[in-house]
This record gives C-alpha cells, sequence and structure tokens, in this order.
C-alpha cells in the first residue's frame, strides 16, 4: 500500500490520484489545478481522467468562462467509499493507537517514520514503526507484543512492518542516530509526546 497514494490500493492509474485530490476537499478544482497538486501528469491526462468520471456521475463539471471547474459528487453512491479510502493513513494511525493501548505492557513512545511518514512511500516500501519501552518491561513479552504487531500491520498494509525499539534508557545515547532524529522532525506519532522523545534524547547530548 501506498499511504501517501491511497486509491492505488484499488486503482494503480491516474484516476485514483485525481479522485484523491478531489475527495480531500470540498472546493472544485480546474484541470491546471490539478496538475500542480500532482505535478506529474499532463493536463491532457487529467482532462480525460474527469471527462471519464464525469460520465460515471462521480464527478461534478461545472463551466467558468472557458474553463471548466470539477469536484467529487459527495452525493454519489461511491463518495463516501472513495473518501474512505483517502483516509487510509488516519485509519491506520488510529488502529495502530487502539491495538498499542490494548497491550498489556504499552510503549511509552510509538509513532511512524520513514517513507510512510515522509509521503514517498511506495507499494513495495517497508512500513518503519518506532517504539520506545518502558526500562522495567519484561523483555520477552514485550519482544512478543512486537512480533504480534509487525504481523498485523503487515496483513492491515501488504506492506513488510520493520520495529524499531529503544528502551527509555537507551535514548541518551542514540541522540546524533540518523533514524532516531528522523523520527523527532517527521515521526507521525501513535501514543505518547513527540516532546518527550525529544527531550529524553536531547539529554544525551550533555
Amino acid at each position: 500500500m501506498e499511504l501517501n497514494r491511497p486509491l492505488t490500493t484499488v486503482t494503480p492509474t491516474l484516476d485514483g490520484d485525481v479522485l484523491n485530490v478531489l475527495a480531500q476537499q470540498e472546493t472544485a478544482f480546474t484541470t491546471g489545478q490539478i496538475r500542480r497538486v500532482l505535478g506529474s501528469y499532463s493536463e491532457e491526462g487529467i482532462r480525460k481522467v474527469l471527462a471519464r468520471l464525469t460520465r460515471q456521475g462521480v464527478v461534478h463539471a461545472e463551466r467558468v468562462g472557458n474553463a471548466y471547474s470539477y469536484q467529487l459528487n459527495r452525493e454519489h453512491l461511491a463518495a463516501e467509499h472513495i473518501i474512505g479510502l483517502t483516509r487510509l493513513k488516519h485509519k491506520l494511525l488510529i488502529r495502530l493507537e487502539e491495538r498499542l493501548r490494548a497491550w498489556t505492557y504499552p510503549p511509552v513512545y510509538a509513532a511512524i517514520f520513514g517513507s510512510a511518514a515522509r509521503g514517498t512511500m511506495t507499494a513495495d516500501s517497508d512500513l518503519d514503526v518506532f517504539l520506545v519501552r518502558a526500562d522495567d518491561t519484561p523483555l520477552a513479552d514485550w519482544e512478543a507484543q512486537v512480533t504480534t504487531l509487525a504481523a498485523e500491520v503487515t496483513s492491515w498494509t501488504g506492506n513488510d512492518t520493520r520495529p524499531l525499539e529503544y528502551a527509555v534508557s537507551q535514548l541518551g545515547a542514540a541522540w546524533d542516530e540518523p533514524v532516531v532524529q528522523a523520527v523527532i522532525q517527521d515521526g507521525l506519532t501513535i501514543t505518547g509526546s513527540r516532546a518527550w522523545l525529544s527531550g529524553e534524547v536531547s539529554e544525551g547530548r550533555e
């Protein structure tokens, strides 16, 4: 799955990318505006997609001067499902939070990092999960929880899930590790406080 292009889950075509733009805003777009958002497609290709979606009734087209503006038809039977697909990243974060809160030994902090957080994910990307455990957590129990979670997330997304684990006491020594800095800078927090994580890591510089 590509969290940054969620409709590729069902349609790996320009149609999905166009619908992703329209579904996330209740305003209308011209073909030129959609092209600027997407960045890598021709305006003619986008126009053909919009014509096809308009024929299906999924998109409303309205003439504005010499051009047309396009808007998702939110009354269409398919609209709720299209909008739902655009929210896959949000759904993943919610499901992860629920699962981690149910753990016998929940993490002190957890986040998604890497390409999923940067918005550069592809179908072949790993899904990187950063986990910090309390120092007194029984290690065997913790590892069993992490192993189960990795299998679950892979089942939810289709991506190979790679947990990166630290104990709280290990964070100070990891202050100069690029991966830890990446989590602080652009990680998507699932549970815990990014400010707390940054403070724990910063102590290692002193």
